[in-house]
């Protein structure tokens, strides 16, 4: 019977742990790659029907606005965009690509490194590891989608019709739009992400509902300086839109954490 405690065996599992690992990351260069090309073949399509999108009157929000407020969206609303460097169009579809595919395949991504380290979790982390796994991914895919339909063409629409002086011309570049365009999207991605937050600093006892309630009023203020400013437009109707969700979420983090800190005996029973 061998030593498994000996310095070769050690030495072993070392490099067997090392070679997993690098399985791994082939695996997971691999996915990206297929995503990426995916989307390099199709991205002439994604722009104009989905990043382009906002650029037109008749996207769902602006179509929404149309219904209940009227005068909120200028007529036959349209941005226009220009190209000013040789090698943006190429940079900005292999760019768009790369994100997209970083994106969509995230959930393999983190499955893929689950199976790496799930095998020195107790059963108990590996039941809290899944639930933050589609948890995370679920609120993540929703900020970006919150993100997508309903800041970006608020801060699109305001921005785009915004001027200083009726001498100066918008005239919005390609690499302006999708500078904001990936940035707005991926924040909300990761602003989402406070519920999940908030649910493992409860677990560790770090933090409780009692934060939430002392807090709420200050909270509230803030939400709306944020609201304030992703959209500056001055329409009330408009902060309230952006405010709501960023205050539901608010909300939701704090149903998610215990109301009390547990007693250490209790935690020490448990355990």
């Amino acid at each position: 019977m061998s030593d498994t405690s000996s310095p070769r065996a050690d030495e072993m599992n070392f490099w067997g742990h090392l070679d997993a690992l690098r399985g791994v990351l082939i695996r997971i260069a691999a996915v990206v790659i297929v995503f990426g090309v995916a989307f390099f073949i199709f991205m002439p399509w994604i722009f104009d029907n989905v990043i382009l999108a906002p650029c037109r009157a008749s996207f769902p929000l602006y179509r929404l606005f149309d219904m209940i407020a009227p005068e909120s969206t200028p007529p036959d609303f349209q941005v226009s965009l220009i190209n000013i460097q040789l090698a943006s169009q190429l940079f900005v579809h292999l760019s768009a690509s790369g994100w997209l595919a970083a994106v969509f395949s995230f959930p393999v991504i983190i499955y893929l490194l689950w199976t790496f380290v799930s095998p020195g979790l107790y059963p108990e982390e590996k039941r809290n590891s899944r639930t933050a796994f589609i948890f995370g991914n679920l609120m993540f895919y929703m900020g970006v989608a919150v993100g997508y339909f309903l800041v970006f063409p608020l801060t699109l629409r305001f921005l785009a019709t915004y001027q200083l002086s009726d001498l100066i011309p918008n005239t919005i570049t390609l690499d302006s739009y999708m500078d904001n365009f990936l940035s707005i999207c991926l924040i909300m991605g990761a602003v989402f992400e406070l519920p999940l937050v908030a649910w493992l600093l409860g677990k560790l006892g770090l933090l409780t509902r009692n934060f939430f309630n002392t807090y709420r009023r200050h909270a509230i203020v803030v939400l709306l300086i944020v609201a304030a400013l992703i959209t500056p437009t001055g329409d009330p109707f408009t902060l309230f839109v952006v405010f709501l969700p960023i205050y539901m979420l608010w909300e939701f983090s704090s149903r998610l954490v215990p109301a009390a800190k547990p007693d250490i005996e209790d935690y020490s029973v448990s355990e």
